[in-house]
């Protein structure tokens, strides 16, 4: 199912204020065809807030936002979320979930049960189709709702810290999960993450975005080969893009706490002693 030079985003200079509060301002950034993007900055800088505006649920207060040349107007299956919290319906199987989409844009329901019976046996849910959300662990609701979203065919795939809440061990095994999808499907994903390992770990580019009001401060190529692996994590290359990232990030914080704050300088000190060991391990 791959897909040829779809889902390319422009975001370009982009304003939202909530009330009296500038989340962004004069924002542009733009998300390849076929590539994976991931967005990383300090808390509250406006990342969900520019993953809903691509998706069509909130509106920009100035600039633009178009999808392979087509500006966002509201909500289109073309452009599919995965929520930071399950969104998968609590009344209705997986297999109804999943096949929710393709039904209500008009795919005869044989067809889109077919088409779900194989995603789902894909992502290791064979034998869990009539299965409620409830009875499913979180990593298995994660994996319901990528098939939900890519039985959709989308331009581009938006995940809102997708694996939040989820146990170290569960959150490795989703990203080798959205690693096959994407080495696979090539679907254009832009990504939302706190963790600087997994942006690096999972995308070709990783946008990162000042403090509020945001902008986009610089964007990182990630140069490692694909398909990736967990080695990657310990080589050169690696650590010499989170060293970059996290100065980025370091140099975000200390506008935001500025001086005189015993709790912010603590934080300081322990991302610039990690700042420091990743300095280290390249030279």
């Amino acid at each position: 199912m791959k897909i040829e030079g779809r889902g390319a985003a422009a975001i370009s200079g982009v304003t939202k204020a909530f009330g009296t509060t500038t989340v962004l301002e004069n924002c542009s950034l733009e998300v390849r065809a076929n590539s994976f993007t991931a967005l990383v900055g300090p808390s509250g800088c406006g990342k969900t807030t520019l993953i809903n505006m691509v998706a069509g649920y909130e509106a920009p207060d100035g600039g633009t936002i178009a999808v392979d040349g087509t500006p966002v107007e509201g909500p289109g299956w073309d452009r599919l979320v995965v929520f930071q919290e399950s969104a998968l319906f609590p009344w209705k199987t997986t297999m109804a979930n999943v096949v929710f989409g393709p039904i209500n844009r008009g795919i005869p329901k044989p067809d889109a049960m077919r088409q779900a019976t194989e995603l789902l046996a894909k992502f290791g849910l064979a034998g869990f189709e009539h299965k409620y959300p409830s009875q499913l662990s979180g990593g298995m609701q994660r994996r319901a709702e990528l098939a939900r979203a890519m039985i959709n065919s989308p331009r581009i795939m938006l995940l809102d810290e997708p694996f939040r809440g989820l146990d170290a061990l569960t959150r490795e095994l989703m990203q080798e999960y959205l690693l096959r999808v994407f080495e696979e499907n090539r679907i254009t994903t832009l990504f939302v993450t706190t963790e600087i390992e997994e942006a690096i770990y999972l995308a070709d580019r990783i946008v990162v975005l000042s403090g509020c009001p945001a902008t986009a401060k610089e964007t990182v190529e990630v140069n490692l080969r694909r398909p990736r692996d967990i080695k990657m994590l310990s080589t050169k290359e690696f650590s010499q893009i989170h060293g970059r990232i996290l100065t980025s990030l370091v140099e975000e914080a200390e506008k935001a706490f500025g001086v005189g704050s015993e709790a912010a300088a603590d934080i300081l000190k322990g991302a610039t002693e990690m700042l420091q060991g990743h300095q280290r391990l390249n030279s």
